[in-house]
């Protein structure tokens, strides 16, 4: 039994929460470099938790340029054992409405311009993310938002893309017609796939703003409509973090997914052959298991 630590990362507006007994903003150092900003710290209900502003502070990064890599080690070093991962993004979805959460089960990787593993040459691994977020976590998630008195959908693929720029037209209608996407962010991949090497649970709550650019009602997607939502989101997902600590409680069995033992049998290098400077940075993710 250990004891639950849950960190928020926070893509719009979810950057701290009224009533965080203890809250400090502190400066982590990793060898991926500087997470996107100072992380707060705190406990609410009994239970600690870490605030991370995904974009920094004043949205000082873009979907692109986010320090994922960062973001999850300095995480895994204070020790936090679930990660929240909210923020904002658009449905392809008629009943998925502006407004509406969506608890995210699946991902489609359309980003090409970031680094998506702690892993490589001097130790390889490969992890299995074929069920990308913890069901245990989301759960939480789901029956929080539910208690909320938010309008929430239990399930949905996520197309994440790597932006800065909005979909064309023709991209909308592939993605929600011949794939089968649910929603559509720019920030959960590969944030998704390194929670998973760091062994953390990871849940993605989903904070619908748009219909992207399909809906014939809608029109194209305008950053000042989202802005507008945005805000009306945030305030719901605050309400939905305060829950979580009395959902999830203090003490902590295994992830009974596996999420905490990803690496089990994920490195394939063999030790003689591993790379020391690798290593070492692999000290605070892959820690556990090397």
């Amino acid at each position: 039994m250990t004891h639950t630590k849950i960190a928020v990362i926070g893509g719009s507006g979810i950057y701290d929460i009224e009533g965080l007994e203890g809250a400090d903003w502190i400066s982590i150092d990793t060898p991926w470099g500087a997470p996107s900003d100072q992380l707060l710290t705190g406990s609410l209900d009994g239970v600690d938790m870490v605030f991370l502003p995904r974009h920094g502070r004043g949205h000082v990064h873009s979907p692109t340029t986010v320090p994922y890599r960062a973001n999850i080690d300095a995480l895994k070093r204070l020790d936090v054992t679930d990660v929240i991962s909210v923020s904002a993004c658009g449905s392809f979805r008629e009943e998925m409405a502006p407004g509406d959460f969506v608890i995210v089960d699946q991902f489609i990787d359309r980003t090409f311009a970031r680094e998506k593993s702690f892993f490589g040459t001097g130790c390889v691994a490969h992890v299995s993310v074929a069920h990308p977020t913890c069901p245990r976590l989301s759960a939480a998630c789901l029956t929080a938002a539910t208690d909320a008195g938010i309008t929430v959908h239990d399930g949905g693929t996520y197309l994440a893309m790597e932006g800065p720029q909005f979909s064309t037209l023709a991209e909308s209608k592939m993605y929600r017609t011949s794939w089968g996407a649910d929603v559509i962010g720019m920030t959960n991949m590969p944030e998704a796939k390194l929670a998973r090497e760091a062994e953390l649970c990871y849940a993605s709550v989903a904070m619908i703003t748009d219909y992207d650019s399909w809906h014939p009602d809608h029109g194209e997607v305008d950053v000042t409509q989202i802005i507008a939502t945005l805000m009306g989101n945030a305030d719901k997902g605050r309400d939905l973090v305060r829950r979580l600590p009395t959902l999830l409680g203090a003490d902590r069995a295994p992830c009974p997914h596996g999420c905490d033992r990803a690496l089990e049998y994920a490195i394939l290098t063999a030790p003689e052959a591993r790379d020391p400077a690798m290593m070492a940075k692999l000290d605070a993710v892959a820690g556990r298991v090397i």
